[in-house]
């Protein structure tokens, strides 16, 4: 990622959840000035360890922006925390 901004946004996030290689894909997210954005590609999921709970962190693209969205499963909220310019 390049040019990153890094934020704390509360989103609104239709993810899908099954079994297999990757549990949760998060497919689209509705930002709060409501602008929508439609996953295209999913590139890491990781947990990353916040105190005594996990976060899972999901890095995606909507095929010019990457995003970075972290899933609190103790809260059950999601937020974006990262967006930057998408380059190959």
């Amino acid at each position: 990622m390049n040019d990153e901004l890094f934020l704390h946004e509360p989103v609104h996030v239709v993810a899908v959840f099954k079994n297999g290689h990757h549990p949760c894909m998060p497919v689209r997210f509705k930002r709060e000035n409501g602008r929508e954005v439609a996953v295209t590609e999913l590139g890491l999921r990781h947990p990353l360890p916040k105190g005594s709970k996990t976060i899972h962190a999901f890095d995606v693209t909507d095929g010019g922006t990457d995003y970075r969205l972290e899933f609190d499963a103790e809260r059950l909220t999601w937020h974006l925390t990262m967006e930057a310019d998408h380059y190959d």
